[in-house]
């Protein structure tokens, strides 16, 4: 069945908005280019004005231009080996496709086959938030990761001794590719589908995280307070740098107080400590 291309130019730090507004209406794969994304839909699965609305939403903002195309019989694997590249996060890790091949010299590898671009490592929200779990200590915590996207923040959490890992996401498409992505990595719990609400994880969690966006993280930022041990970690990123105020603001109240903040190329990524 034939795919419709729609190669997009865009400011980078709209790739990702795009890429989770487009999967919501029907585009099921992505790749990420020098100039923005390539996003393709089956051209059964294809709305015209959805797609209209979204592109007009952040076309002056985001700088968007297009070119649309057909591309029959497209073949995925070819596709990624072609535009996925492996990336190291310091000596921590080296986040790597099934067909590149191993680097042993880094302390862990993660094996992510992505099909879509969330949370491959490239994007700068990934990449901090795997930073900074390399600051925390797994060894036999209890992590909850919210909205897991392709897992890989579970994974890394298995790779640091993590106890027990338990992932949820929203999206039906991301589960089913997390839970292949588990496989690859020996992780044998599987991704739920849902809302932390529809989800509703139960006990408490040493390691609470969440990279999604702002309003996500501001409208659950009570439940995370309510499932985070004392003294434990909560790891946030998905918003700007200057939204830090506003995540703070929120979470203060909730005993949540900040232990550390990074930022690249204005994306922020914070630790939040749950306190008495």
């Amino acid at each position: 069945m034939d795919y419709l291309e729609f190669k997009i130019k865009c400011l980078d730090e709209f790739r990702e908005i795009l890429i989770a507004e487009l999967s919501m209406i029907g585009f099921d794969s992505f790749l990420e280019t020098e100039e923005g994304i390539d996003a393709y839909a089956l051209r059964s699965d294809f709305d015209q004005a959805e797609f209209d609305e979204v592109i007009a939403k952040y076309k002056d903002e985001a700088q968007v231009t297009l070119e649309e195309g057909i591309l029959p019989k497209v073949n995925w694997n070819a596709e990624w080996e072609k535009n996925y590249d492996p990336i190291a996060v310091d000596d921590l890790v080296y986040v790597r496709a099934s067909f590149h091949t191993p680097q042993p010299q880094y302390k862990h590898e993660i094996i992510i086959n992505p099909k879509m671009s969330f949370g491959t490592g490239h994007h700068a929200t990934t990449f901090q938030m795997l930073r900074h779990q390399g600051q925390i200590d797994h060894q036999g915590k209890r992590v909850l990761d919210v909205g897991s996207g392709t897992g890989i923040l579970a994974v890394m959490a298995h790779l640091l001794g993590a106890s027990s890992v338990e992932a949820f996401d929203i999206d039906d498409w991301c589960v089913e590719n997390g839970n292949e992505n588990f496989d690859l990595n020996v992780l044998e719990t599987r991704m739920k589908l849902g809302t932390i609400r529809e989800v509703n994880p139960s006990g408490e969690f040493d390691i609470i995280l969440a990279n999604i966006n702002k309003n996500v993280l501001l409208d659950e930022m009570e439940i995370y307070a309510q499932l985070l041990k004392e003294d434990g970690d909560l790891l946030l990123s998905g918003f700007y740098t200057e939204d830090i105020e506003d995540l703070q603001t929120c979470a203060k109240p909730l005993g949540l107080d900040l232990v550390s903040s990074q930022s690249k190329d204005n994306w922020a990524a914070l630790i939040l400590k749950k306190t008495s």
